[in-house]
């Protein structure tokens, strides 16, 4: 797998998960986007922070990662039995660089549960990546971090 050098663009989406269908934008007026995993009407709000007037790829890719990375996070929680905070959520980052032989993506899947047990969400976020289609899809392929964030 070739490491990207130079980075060239960051797509980055928040994923909320929420109990209602109602949901209010970001303050900056950027796209969001209200999106529902197979069996949760209430689905999940998806802030995609764009850099530049229109959303990139990337950020687009980011996204539909976060959304689904999401919801496997909330299968894995119910999985090992570890009750996630109210605040919990997810931000996924996906680069757009260059390196030696062209042009390359790679990824930060970032989980924030503030005021719970690291080890156990550290263990939901790895198990989480294991089951979601989109970190399959990509394993193997693009660099991807998880960063777990409890303080």
């Amino acid at each position: 797998m070739s490491k990207i050098t130079k980075v060239l663009a960051t797509g980055k989406t928040t994923t909320t998960p929420v109990d209602t269908a109602i949901f209010s934008g970001n303050p900056e007026g950027l796209l969001d986007i209200h999106l529902t995993t197979p069996g949760n009407p209430a689905g999940r709000v998806i802030d995609i922070q764009a850099t530049q007037p229109h959303p990139l790829a990337e950020q687009l890719f980011a996204g539909a990662w976060s959304a689904c990375y999401s919801g496997a996070v909330g299968l894995a929680a119910k999985e090992k039995k570890v009750v996630l905070p109210a605040a919990t959520h997810i931000e996924v980052e996906v680069d757009l660089g260059q390196g030696s032989g062209g042009y390359f993506l790679q990824a930060r899947l970032n989980v924030f549960a503030p005021g719970a047990d690291h080890a156990a969400v550290t263990e939901v976020a790895h198990f989480a990546d294991a089951i979601c289609p989109y970190s399959k899809a990509v394993r193997g392929n693009i660099d991807v971090v998880i960063n777990v964030v409890t303080a």
